[in-house]
């Protein structure tokens, strides 16, 4: 079920062993905003303690894109 939530109340994993180059955010974060149906088709993914199993680099590019 794709339920939308205030983006301050998901939390990183500290398990998340991916990162993102400087370059590649910026890129990511042009894909997001250039293709806004990106987040509907990809949305992150969230246990139920808010707790990201999937998007933690999305999530970055939209917490820089506002």
């Amino acid at each position: 079920m794709n339920k939308e939530v205030d983006i301050q109340s998901i939390k990183g994993n500290p398990k998340n062993p991916r990162q993102i180059s400087p370059e590649k955010l910026e890129n990511l974060k042009g894909s997001i905003a250039g293709f806004t149906k990106m987040m509907k088709i990809r949305p992150i993914v969230v246990n139920e303690d808010m707790v990201i199993l999937g998007g933690h680099q999305r999530l970055a590019a939209c917490k820089e894109l506002g």
